[in-house]
């Protein structure tokens, strides 16, 4: 495989993530969205990962920041596999 490839990949797979983290939050004005298939798959995909920062972040109010901290942390380590990627390629 060319790195190029391997590269594409890799950015399409943070790419898929980022964009279902978005989704998965924007559902969080619609109430009834989360109770479709679509929502319980996404719920499946991002939950897990969500609910990592959702331990050591506190909601402020009403409004909860930790998907802000996780779509930064996601976007830090997609930059640190770039680079160990450049490394090993």
């Amino acid at each position: 495989m060319s790195m190029l490839l391997i590269f594409t990949i890799v950015n399409y797979l943070f790419q898929f993530y980022s964009i279902a983290l978005i989704i998965y939050i924007l559902m969080s004005w619609v109430p009834t969205a989360y109770d479709s298939k679509f929502g319980r798959l996404l719920a499946k995909i991002c939950d897990p990962y969500l609910d990592f920062f959702r331990r050591f972040i506190p909601p402020i109010g009403m409004i909860d920041i930790s998907p802000i901290a996780a779509l930064i942390v996601l976007n830090l380590i997609r930059a640190g596999v770039f680079n160990v990627l450049g490394y090993i390629l």
